[in-house]
């Protein structure tokens, strides 16, 4: 399984998948047989993908013996290998990528029988007529079907998930949750959420309540869907015959499932519908899909053989077959003859970084099939890329036509000056992560640097982990500990000996610090930057690199399935610095002490408590044990308050608190569990009680405040274990003291502190809010 043979994850493996799919859909996953028919670039990266991903098994079929050309993207085919079967060749490398998914190869004929073995099927790169018959088959015994194909910079993929396809989560995000202010007894009750919060629901979506006063029967209730009307409202139905709503409240997005509906692939050629990647090619994806078609009759028409590229008999003929198919066509769409020529003379062009799209959005389709996690693509998408041609570009065919080279797939597409171009180009890669390795297995197949005069520095100052393994393909098990850039390069090298001894590796971390290496020497010696970083500001100070010597910068970013790129033009386009986030807006302190009313509010009380108990005061004594001086220095420009509160800590960390075994640290959390849970609330409560009103009148315990429960310390529940246990081993590691994990001993450690019975005091200050004075505005019976 994705874990091991006891049916466990491996978590120390799929740490980061787990955060996007969830546990559920890994088992859904590591239950599902998958078949990848053709092993040409394209069924190779989605085989690539799918394996990391962690699927049951794997099972190839290509039989076909490897040619030369299938170098330009099929990165586990080396020269040695022309001649030999594609799967057989392929299976043990593929299997090499992860130890829980054993990889096959099908020997056998594509029978129905065979095809009905398996959850999902993909295919790639065979004739139409054998797509049709393995679609067909499964279409009949409920197996997922994905057929996908590129074709130089055109690419379309199609998804068959039979009838009645369950989506459970169409979205994977988390679901909304927010604050009600008032709802309405209407036909059309409307709630009113805060004014501060966008609710973020969306026409369709379901919601249920709890927390309400008044209108209790929405507690709990039925998911209701959903209507919005403004971004603070939304209406959810007729609350005629339910009570008047009082105060108060919380509604909850419930994610409903969502069924879904097939054609198979023999209809939806006749019957299309489309996905659309870029509306600004609305036209596009009607064209390609006749296009598409006329390609397939071409080769049945020429024994396999696609057009030639650049050759104007061959596109003529793919542009009369396109229309006769058109005409025959219930759905006529308007064709323009000079985007079917770019598909033909584009027909036999395999283009590395178009394999990279495709194979990612298909594995991810098979994701999606096996786990029924995200919305799938219903039908067809077709893409191009065709703005990636230079402008005017009008090659001859004996400049695109093959020389039986493993770059005849992108000179099929871009000539052979490009190629050479790309050959002697300079490209500094900082980063070698996961995108960092998609970019070098890129760069190696299209040949970038393989020329006298080309050359990739890369530089990343980290070691490969264990959790790396699940995305960054270039690295094995044997691999962890050592060097990524050093190994990433190295694997790269051994895909295309072409730029063997091109590729020079450094452990810098880009910086201030390390200008003295990428100076300005080594800035003229690179003709662009790609970054593959994980924090912001290694991106600013590359984007700053950038701008000043006038590199053009390749900027990307993933998360969980979210994904953005940018390209940076010098004197061409803004630097990735010109346009940045809004702020983050501050939390107030009172907010954060007293009324907290949202996650995030907890967790930044949870970072500060963090700080405030184990960091701060740590520090405080070292540098007042260290420095001579310390008071002097320490308090120059402070208050006395300030003073007071930080003299007092360092004498409650070195005298009066200090512990002197493991039972004085747990009596010091259990104090705190106290102060923190019990003692702050009473307090609370006490100068606010619940039936506190505001000056005007008003409920002071209205949203967004939620009325605070103390919390009595129960040895019997494992969360107070956890605090005690937490807080007592953290204080102990300050103090050099030997921590323990024995809950047994810890639960009776704690059970035996006398902790003083809590009184609440009069004349406690609270802040309410951050422009108030403390205490201000609010009328209770405990003033």
């Amino acid at each position: 399984m994705s874990g091991n043979t006891s049916g466990d994850i491996d978590e120390s493996l799929y740490s980061r998948q787990l955060y996007v799919l969830g546990a559920d859909a890994m088992k859904k996953m590591s239950a599902s047989n998958v078949l990848i028919v053709g092993l040409k670039g394209l069924g190779c990266e989605v085989a690539k993908n799918i394996v990391l991903a962690g699927v049951k098994s794997v099972t190839l079929y290509d039989p076909s013996p490897v040619v030369i050309s299938d170098l330009s993207t099929q990165f586990f085919l080396h020269e040695e290998d022309v001649g030999k079967p594609r799967a057989q060749v392929s299976a043990p490398r593929l299997a090499e990528l992860n130890q829980y998914v054993p990889v096959s190869v099908l020997d056998t004929e594509l029978t129905p029988e065979t095809i009905a073995t398996f959850k999902c099927v993909v295919v790639t790169d065979i004739p139409q007529q054998q797509k049709l018959e393995i679609s067909e088959a499964a279409h009949q015994n409920n197996v997922y079907f994905i057929s996908t194909e590129t074709r130089g910079l055109f690419g379309y993929t199609f998804n068959d998930f039979g009838k009645d396809f369950v989506v459970v989560d169409p979205t994977g995000e988390e679901p909304l949750s927010g604050m009600v202010a008032d709802i309405e007894q209407a036909e059309e009750g409307v709630v009113m959420c805060l004014d501060e919060t966008r609710h973020g629901l969306e026409d369709g979506q379901f919601v249920t309540f709890s927390e309400v006063q008044g209108m209790t029967e929405l507690n709990d209730c039925e998911p209701r869907k959903v209507k919005v009307i403004g971004p603070y409202t939304f209406s959810i139905g007729d609350t005629r015959g339910l009570s008047a709503y009082t105060r108060g409240g919380l509604f909850k997005q419930v994610k409903m499932p969502a069924v879904l509906n097939f054609k198979s692939f023999k209809s939806a050629l006749e019957e299309p519908e489309y996905f659309y990647s870029d509306f600004a090619k609305f036209d596009r994806p009607a064209q390609l899909h006749v296009g598409f078609q006329a390609l397939h009759a071409f080769a049945a028409a020429n024994n396999g053989r696609m057009p030639r590229p650049g050759n104007d008999d061959d596109a003529t003929e793919v542009i009369r077959l396109a229309n006769q198919i058109n005409d025959a066509w219930s759905q006529k769409t308007e064709l323009d003859d000079k985007l079917l020529k770019q598909l033909a003379y584009q027909a036999t062009g395999d283009l590395s970084p178009m394999v990279a799209v495709f194979g990612g959005l298909v594995a991810q389709e098979v994701l999606k099939a096996c786990t029924g996690k995200f919305s799938p693509i219903n039908n067809f998408m077709y893409f191009d890329a065709l703005e990636c041609l230079p402008i005017g570009f009008e090659p001859t065919e004996a400049d695109l036509a093959p020389v039986g080279s493993r770059y005849d797939g992108q000179t099929a597409v871009f000539g052979r000056e490009f190629q050479e171009k790309l050959s002697n180009y300079r490209e500094f890669l900082v980063g070698s992560g996961a995108i960092g390795c998609e970019m070098l297995k890129n760069w190696a197949m299209m040949g970038i640097a393989s020329g006298k005069n080309g050359v990739i520095h890369v530089t990343d100052m980290d070691t490969i982990e264990k959790s790396n393994l699940n995305r960054q393909f270039l690295f094995r098990p044997a691999d962890v500990g050592k060097l990524k850039s050093d190994t990433a390069a190295e694997a790269v090298a051994k895909m295309n000996p072409d730029i063997a001894g091109k590729i020079f590796t450094h452990q810098d971390r880009v910086g201030l610090e390390t200008e003295v290496v990428y100076n300005d020497e080594f800035y003229e010696g690179i003709d662009g930057v790609t970054n593959a970083l994980d924090n912001v500001v290694a991106r600013k100070y590359m984007d700053q690199r950038c701008v000043f010597y006038r590199k053009p910068l390749l900027e990307s970013g993933t998360l969980g399935t979210k994904g953005n790129t940018q390209v940076v033009i010098p004197h061409l386009t803004e630097s990735y610095s010109a346009s940045q986030d809004p702020a983050e807006k501050q939390i107030p302190i009172c907010t954060l002490k007293n009324f907290p009313h949202a996650i995030e509010h907890t967790i930044q009380w949870a970072r500060d408590l963090f700080e405030g108990l184990f960091t701060q005061p740590a520090e405080s004594v070292n540098a007042y044990l260290s420095t001579p001086d310390y008071i002097d220095k320490a308090f120059a420009t402070v208050g006395d308050s300030v003073k007071i509160e930080t003299l007092n800590k360092i004498r409650s960390f070195l005298v009066t608190d200090k512990p002197m075994a493991f039972a004085d640290c747990v009596a010091w959390a259990r104090k705190n569990f106290e102060d923190l849970y019990n003692n702050a609330p009473q307090q609370l409560l006490f100068n606010f009680p619940a039936d506190a009103v505001t000056s005007s009148g008003q409920p002071f315990w209205s949203p967004p405040k939620r009325v605070p429960t103390a919390v009595t310390f129960d040895p019997a529940s494992d969360l107070h274990i956890d605090f005690i246990m937490a807080a007592a081993n953290l204080h102990a590691f300050n103090y050099g003291l030997k921590g323990s994990r024995d809950r047994d001993q810890i639960k009776q450690l704690a059970t035996a502190v006398t902790v003083p019975k809590f009184v609440p005091k009069s004349g406690v200050k609270i802040q309410v809010n951050e422009n108030e004075d403390p205490g201000a505005g609010v009328e209770s019976d405990a003033d």
